[in-house]
């Protein structure tokens, strides 16, 4: 055994060894009486204090060899060495290892044929604990031998070293997409230098920086320059929501997909109680029973009586809301200021004194001229899509048939709702107005997709999309 610890290293010595179930443990100590300190280089024999460390050797006899290192704790006696003591150091194995030299060549070569779990696991079938993560870590530290002449097309890209503060460079192989070499920096001229390292390149895919664009350029004035898939994805994405948004309001009136019941068409009447109210008056003259116009308004017969106890002529009336009293009262005046301008254009004046004259922007003056000019303005009236967006034809349906708000927000916050009962009710009463706002003799019921869907349908497919539907897509 002796022979054996000799073949390891012959400055060392085998003190003991024993066999423990599925493991052989070597007791070894080094003969070497003096050690140079690795700070002054100056040599000692003052021994200050002595510990064991265990390290994994390679396997014997299908056994785990565990060698147990008598490491000596050295006194420096050079009083101007900045350190007082030092750690022995052993040849056949790193500083703070646990595993051979011997031992991680082994394991390294094991593993470059293999992916690392495998590996892991036919070495602890050999009797060698090493976990898949270890190995990561050594083939990390493991040095790359490239072949710079081979190396033809590379995709080159920044990384972060240390989010927005500093970043590097890194190269990939995009026939083996292997990872070619890095640089800690993105600073054009040290691109430059480290890509006319590779003298063979002749496609290099990057990204729309400047500073890869004058690299590739500096470097190799002959190379093919491409963008890379996520950039040209993302610029082409890009250009068609700018479409959208130029082409299409912020809300996009479309005939209503699907037909309006009676029960929608009691829902849609009744958005306030005026409303409610007259619906109930017009239902009892078309012969309804008072149970029957409580079934469609979800009321009881007590508030249907009520309703009817009230004469027509007393019935209240609608109040406008704050804010559309505000939205009528623009429109008047923007309807005012366009009839003056196109009147005083008829007149023959310039746009220029037009514009002088009320007060208003060159541009201004030249909408209101335009014939197909709205007064309305695009943004009134728009909802931004929340988390309710996905929900809300459910949400209709399920008020439809009479079910409370909390009994529907308990419905759909099993599917993924996770806002409050009071945006149910807001939903809702915008949604009657809205559709009450609708004159069934002049157009017919129409509903809104909001342009943000349409701008989803560039990244995702539409059955993906929870906002628009196919026969919403088609009206569209």
């Amino acid at each position: 055994m002796d022979e054996f610890i000799k073949l390891l290293d012959p400055a060392y010595e085998l003190i003991q060894y024993r066999i423990k179930e599925d493991k052989v443990i070597f007791h070894i100590a080094s003969t070497i009486t003096e050690l140079e300190c690795p700070f002054c280089e100056r040599k000692t024999s003052k021994v200050h204090s002595i510990y064991e460390r265990e390290i994994q050797d390679l396997p014997m006899q299908g056994k785990k060899v565990i060698l147990l290192v008598d490491t000596r704790k050295m006194r420096c006696m050079n009083l101007d060495c900045s350190h007082k003591t030092f750690s022995e150091k052993h040849p056949f194995v790193a500083a703070k290892s646990k595993k051979t030299n011997r031992l991680i060549q082994n394991i390294l070569y094991t593993s470059s044929q293999l992916s690392s779990l495998n590996a892991s696991k036919l070495l602890k079938s050999e009797n060698i604990s090493v976990c898949k993560s270890s190995i990561c870590d050594l083939l990390k530290k493991m040095p790359s031998i490239v072949d710079k002449s081979s190396v033809k097309m590379v995709c080159v890209d920044d990384f972060a070293l240390r989010k927005r503060f500093s970043y590097g460079t890194v190269m990939i192989n995009l026939e083996n997409h292997r990872i070619v070499d890095m640089i800690p920096s993105r600073d054009t001229n040290d691109v430059c230098n480290w890509l006319k390292t590779f003298h063979n390149i002749e496609v290099i895919s990057r990204d729309g920086a400047i500073t890869y664009a004058s690299a590739a350029t500096n470097s190799h004035p002959d190379v093919i320059q491409i963008s890379d898939r996520f950039h040209l994805i993302k610029g082409l994405s890009e250009v068609i929501c700018k479409y959208i948004f130029r082409e299409f309001p912020a809300r996009v009136e479309i005939p209503l997909t699907e037909s309006v019941t009676d029960e929608m068409k009691a829902l849609y009447n009744t958005a306030n109680r005026s409303l409610r109210i007259k619906f109930a008056h017009e239902k009892r003259r078309e012969g309804l029973t008072i149970s029957d116009i409580a079934l469609l308004l979800h009321s009881s017969p007590k508030t249907i009586q009520k309703y009817l106890a009230i004469p027509e002529d007393q019935i209240p009336e609608s109040k406008e809301i704050a804010r559309e009293r505000q939205h009528q009262l623009a429109i008047k005046q923007k309807e005012q200021e366009i009839k003056e301008a196109r009147e005083m254009a008829l007149a023959g004046y310039p746009i220029e004194q037009i514009a002088s004259q009320m007060h208003r922007a060159h541009k201004t003056i030249q909408n209101y001229l335009n014939p197909d000019f709205s007064v309305t303005n695009g943004h009134y009236n728009v909802r931004i899509p929340g988390k309710l967006a996905p929900y809300e034809n459910e949400v209709i349906k399920l008020r439809s048939q009479g079910l409370t708000y909390p009994q529907i927000h308990d419905i759909i916050c099993k599917k993924g709702y996770t806002g409050s009962v009071a945006s149910l009710r807001m939903f809702m009463q915008k949604e009657r107005t809205r559709m009450h706002e609708q004159n069934e003799t002049e157009k017919p019921h129409s509903e809104y997709v909001q342009r943000k869907s349409l701008c989803q349908l560039v990244y995702k497919k539409l059955e993906d999309i929870g906002t628009i539907t196919v026969k919403q897509y088609q009206e569209v």
